[in-house]
Parts: structure tokens; C-alpha cells; sequence
């Protein structure tokens, strides 16, 4: 046992105690018949995929509800899942849905929540025992979520506009006027419980069918909260807000590699001395509902437990804010005594002081390794293959990234020709070299991203981070499997002993 952390280390992170291969793609990138990949036939597939090529992991992006720009990353609701990504072959299946509405070429997402609707009609009609039973035990075992979200849905379905423009009365939560409001939308309310049923009946469906094929599900947990959020609506006191709900200050990061002005994300900062005096059982419930639904969670910009980028409301960049100390240390105690199963890895990505690097290890929490950043800066560069350590995870690129075709295909003669020579003058070309440099790497996880394994250039991107437009929309076709990529894919995994 650890004294300092309260943690006994020897049944941390079990999960990654063998080496292991996997492929990052986000559930929306699937193939499908709607707007965006969702929990249906397609995902089933790419769970078999993966387990034929000996990937045994398969992560993905945050799975939240999103807003305008489809980003995974700003979600209405820590626990609610997307309704984008619900299938209507369950509903189908059981009789609740007898047909998907007309609709001219590709299922829209108007018309795929229109016939959840409809699915919810012949759920209240044709449900059986077994399933009203399940219904009813997942909305009393949610409860402490699920109410809030439902009622907040309700009412931006309705009014549109964000919580903080509503009525003083609904946006103060003031008990007479949410109870009344609850009366008023009630019909509503039950249709996004059943929505969010069928999501979580769905996920966790998933969860075991890919689980029993030894693929274990790595998730992605934010940081930060939505401002526009459930969560920030009904617990105002953990956050640094103005009476008016207004944020004081936003969250980012400064500038970097990816942004000369920094990222202003947005997001409204933690009150951490509120969070702290409640016991930080906000932070320990939301990890406790997030390791249900995954094997394990990579935490998005942990950096941000020893210090976060302090960003004033009004200002437009994030280039004047300020480093502020936060509570890592009292909050990851307090988490693994509540959770000690819980298995975190950690995005150590941007600006690492020791400090931060501390935290981290003070805890054993995996960090990241990334090939694309490796090749400047000279042979102390971390993420250089022979830096590595057996605890942390190795990647191409991440979701961030431009794929490893476009990222070598834009670098300068010289930066490619070092590329080249490190990595032995090899004969296959990108990105199989890099993606071989990965799985031979010493870190017990190696990831993929999927459009590294398509060998895909930059127009396949997945996010540019700094920008709003053109993101998070990219999607696979099975025919853009090569043939000879499975067998590929599985020869490496062995030889490589993941």
C-alpha cells in the first residue's frame, strides 16, 4: 500500500500489465444508414474486425450528446449518451418500431429522432414484461442523473437558447417553477428517458458482445463540462459563474504546436474549494457511471489537475490567461478510495512541468507517447521510440492529428529525410512504417488510428484543433479496406507480441 496515495499498486492497471494492440475510431465515423456511425450491425462488424486482426482494443471518442458543431468533446451532459448514435434496428427488432419513416436517400438525424419517437408509441403499446421491467430499473438506477437531463432536454427542445437566457425562475431552478415545469413536460420527459434507454440498452450490448471477443473498450473522459450542459445547470456551485450564469473565467490551453493564439475551449472552471468541501463526489460519480460503459478511460488534458489555463470570459484567445493551481493530488486520493478498480490513463500532452509529471506517477497512470511529435528538437525528445517506458501508450497520432500519410507528405525535405533515415530507409511505404515503429515500441498499448490502417492522406482528417469548421464529420467505407490489410494487421500484432 501505498501511504501517500492510499492505493495498493500491485493490482493497478491490470488491463495493461501484457502488451496490446488497438485501433482508435470514434463511433460516428462508422459506415451506416444515418447521418453518423451509430450502434447498429456496423459496429458489431468492427468489433470483428478487430479481434480477427488481434486487436484487443478498441477506443473511442466521448460519447456525450453534442451540440452544433458535432464535437464530442462539448456535450450537454457528463452521463447522457448521443442520440445520434443510437441504432433503430433494436426498436426494430422488437416490434416498437415497425417501419423507418420515408425519406428521400440517407437517413437524417431529424428523421431518426422522429422515429424514436414513434418506436416509444409502440414501446408504451407492445412493450413485453421483461423490457418495461428493464425500463423502469434503468430509469430508478439513473436517477440521479437522468431527471436533470431529461427536464433540461425538454426545455431546449422546446425553447432552444441556452439555460442561461431561460426564465430567472427555470434558470435559478427555482423548486416551484421546476416542479411545475416537470408536470408540463412530462410526455416529453418520458420520451427522452426511453431515448436514453435505448442508447444504454444498445452500448452496453456492445460492450459485451466485443468484451467476449477479448476487445476491451478504451473511452475518453473531458476534463471540463460544457458550459451550455445538465450538469453545469443543476450544480451551478461547482463552477465559476456569474449570478446571471455567465462564466467568470473559461478554460484552455496557451499557445502550442497546434495554436499560435492557444485553444479558448470555453468551458467554465471549477470552483475546486466547493468540490472539495462536497467530498469531490461529483468528479467520483461521474468516473463511477464512465467505468461502467468502458474497460478503461484516457483523461482529456490531465495537466489540468495540477494546473489549469485561466482564461478572463471576455477575451478571444487564450493568449492572456494564467496557470492556476488545482487539487490533483486531494482529488485522485479521494477517487481511488471510492474507486480502487479504476483504471485512468492520462493525456500528458502540451505544456508537462514536473509537477504535472509527478501527479502522473504518483499514481502509475499510463501517459502518451506520440510518434508524429518524435522526429525534432534532437535525441532527448521523449517521444522517441527508445524513450518509452512499459507503462504508457503509443500512438501514430491521435485524434488531433492530420493522418501519418498527410503529416509525412507536409513536412520539409530535411525533417522527412531524418524520418526515412531513423526509421531504417524502410521499403514499405507510409504509413505502415510508422504504424510498425508503434507496435514494436516498448509501451504495453499501441493505437491506431483507423485512417492510418486505410493509409488515408489529409483529407480524412478527423479534427484540426483551433478551428470550428469542417471537424469530427469523417467516416470509413468497409471497401476502403485493402486486400491484405486483416492479415497484415494479425502477422504484426504477433510478431510484435501484442
Amino acid at each position: 500500500m501505498n501511504e501517500a496515495t492510499g492505493r495498493d499498486f500491485r493490482s493497478i492497471h491490470q488491463l495493461l500489465t501484457r502488451r496490446r494492440a488497438g485501433i482508435l475510431l470514434h463511433i460516428t465515423s462508422l459506415p451506416g444508414p444515418g447521418e453518423a456511425g451509430e450502434l447498429g450491425s456496423d459496429a458489431y462488424r468492427f468489433v470483428d474486425f478487430l479481434a480477427s486482426t488481434g486487436m484487443s482494443v478498441w477506443q473511442i471518442l466521448p460519447i456525450g450528446p453534442t451540440m452544433h458543431d458535432n464535437s464530442p468533446y462539448q456535450s450537454s451532459s457528463v452521463y447522457a449518451g448521443n442520440p445520434r448514435l443510437i441504432s433503430l434496428e433494436l426498436p426494430l427488432q422488437k416490434g416498437w418500431l415497425e417501419a423507418i419513416p420515408e425519406s428521400e436517400g440517407r437517413l437524417t438525424d431529424a428523421i431518426k429522432n422522429y422515429a424514436i419517437k414513434l418506436a416509444w408509441e409502440g414501446f408504451k403499446e407492445r412493450a413485453d414484461e421483461a423490457d418495461r421491467d428493464a425500463y423502469q430499473r434503468f430509469v430508478a438506477e439513473q436517477k440521479h442523473w437522468l431527471e436533470d437531463y431529461a427536464l433540461f432536454q425538454a426545455l431546449r427542445n422546446r425553447d432552444g437558447g441556452c439555460w442561461w437566457e431561460w426564465h430567472p425562475n427555470l434558470r435559478d431552478r427555482e423548486p416551484q417553477a421546476i416542479a411545475e415545469t416537470r408536470a408540463r413536460f412530462n410526455e416529453a420527459i418520458e420520451e427522452i428517458r426511453f431515448e436514453q434507454f435505448l442508447f444504454f440498452t444498445q452500448w452496453m450490448n456492445l460492450k459485451r458482445y466485443a468484451n467476449e471477443r477479448g476487445v476491451l473498450l478504451f473511452g475518453d473522459l473531458p476534463i471540463f463540462v460544457a458550459h451550455d450542459s445538465a450538469e453545469v445547470w443543476a450544480h451551478r456551485e461547482f463552477f465559476d459563474l456569474h449570478e446571471d450564469g455567465h462564466p467568470r473565467v473559461v478554460a484552455g490551453v496557451p499557445p502550442d504546436y497546434f495554436s499560435e493564439t492557444g485553444q479558448r475551449w470555453g468551458n467554465p472552471l471549477y470552483c475546486w474549494d466547493r468540490l472539495e468541501t462536497d467530498d469531490f463526489s461529483f468528479w467520483i460519480e461521474r468516473l463511477r457511471a464512465q467505468s461502467t460503459l468502458f474497460d478503461f478511460l484516457r483523461i482529456d488534458h490531465f495537466r489540468g489537475f495540477e494546473a489549469y489555463w485561466e482564461i478572463p470570459a471576455e477575451e478571444q484567445t487564450a493568449v492572456n490567461g494564467r496557470w492556476v493551481e488545482a487539487p490533483g493530488e486531494k482529488l485522485f486520493q479521494r477517487l481511488y478510495r471510492a474507486l480502487p478498480e479504476l483504471e485512468l490513463v492520462a493525456e500528458d500532452l502540451g505544456v508537462i512541468t514536473p509537477e504535472v509529471e509527478a501527479l502522473r506517477k504518483a499514481y502509475h497512470l499510463p501517459g502518451m507517447k506520440i510518434l508524429q511529435f518524435a522526429f525534432s528538437g534532437g535525441a532527448d525528445n521523449p517521444y522517441l521510440p527508445f524513450h518509452h517506458s512499459r507503462d504508457s501508450v503509443v500512438y501514430t497520432g491521435t485524434h488531433d492529428n492530420d493522418t501519418t500519410l498527410g503529416w509525412y507528405k507536409g513536412l520539409d525535405d530535411t525533417t522527412r529525410e531524418f524520418v526515412d533515415d531513423y526509421l531504417g530507409k524502410p521499403r514499405e511505404v507510409m504509413p505502415w512504417p510508422l504504424i510498425r515503429t508503434a507496435l514494436s515500441s516498448r509501451a504495453n498499448l499501441a493505437i491506431l488510428p483507423f485512417q492510418d490502417v486505410l493509409g488515408l492522406d489529409s483529407t480524412h482528417r478527423m479534427n484540426t484543433p483551433g478551428t470550428t469548421e469542417g471537424n469530427w464529420g469523417w467516416r470509413f467505407e468497409w471497401n476502403q479496406i485493402k486486400h491484405g490489410t486483416m492479415e497484415r494487421l494479425l502477422r504484426y500484432v504477433k510478431m510484435y507480441g501484442r
